[in-house]
């Protein structure tokens, strides 16, 4: 994979599957703009990233307010001169069951994973319609798919996540934008190494392959997506779960 003279944006790029995208176009040779809420963390995995060799900068934001989807965007394009590959992979989880789930952490979901999103990609395209090319890739999840107990918010946020990612793609395809999603399932994260154990065993009987997932397995897709090899691959969702969800 080959993303030399690409430059690329990162959500949620301080830790887990965000520092693992970031980690993978980095080796494949594109420069990267990392974000997240948490600027020390984000500079943290910015810096180790550099030590590596990576043309790599970061700043805090919140990409759910639309003015810092926006300078982040400008910032990128001001280091890096262009803007080829945004990631959208910001998220957060306020768990609770529906009927006591309260509306602020409803809201607060939405306006991280899915409206957030909608903020980068509108701020993105204006200048990839302008050099006619360009790759969007967002992180949804299994649940978006097949639901889950107790997630009804951010399950509705990576269902939309789903639902923006191809209509998305129907309105920039003649520009030469390819817009996809990937879909992990359980992956070891700290999110995932916060469950009771009793928990984790009983999804991970749920997987055919029996384990939970590395990841550096979803940036490898996550990566393929960013390149050549992927143009004629767009609005499509990629499953990476183990065989949780057929």
């Amino acid at each position: 994979m080959n993303l030399a003279g690409r430059a690329a944006i990162v959500t949620g790029a301080s830790r887990g599957i965000g520092y693992a995208v970031a980690e993978r176009l980095a080796a494949a040779g594109a420069s990267l703009l990392l974000c997240a809420r948490d600027g020390g963390a984000v500079e943290r995995a910015a810096a180790t990233l550099a030590e590596r060799g990576a043309k790599v900068a970061a700043t805090a934001a919140d990409v759910s307010r639309a003015a810092d989807a926006e300078r982040l965007v400008e910032s990128c394009l001001a280091q890096f001169g262009r803007l080829d590959i945004l990631v959208n992979n910001a998220g957060i989880a306020r768990d609770g069951l529906l009927l006591r789930l309260k509306a602020e952490d409803w809201e607060t979901v939405l306006g991280v994973n899915l409206t957030g999103a909608f903020h980068c990609i509108r701020t993105a395209l204006r200048s990839m319609v302008k050099q006619r090319g360009g790759r969007i890739i967002n992180v949804t999840s299994v649940v978006g798919v097949m639901g889950n107990a107790g997630q009804a918010n951010y399950v509705a946020a990576k269902a939309g996540l789903i639902g923006l990612t191809k209509a998305a793609a129907r309105e920039v395809a003649s520009r030469g934008i390819t817009v996809n999603a990937v879909a992990p399932g359980f992956i070891e994260t700290e999110m995932t190494a916060a469950l009771p154990p009793a928990v984790r065993e009983t999804y991970r009987a749920q997987i055919p392959l029996e384990r939970f997932g590395r990841p550096g397995e979803v940036a490898e897709v996550v990566a393929f997506l960013a390149t050549d090899a992927a143009a004629y691959i767009t609005g499509q969702v990629i499953h990476i779960n183990g065989g949780l969800w057929m």
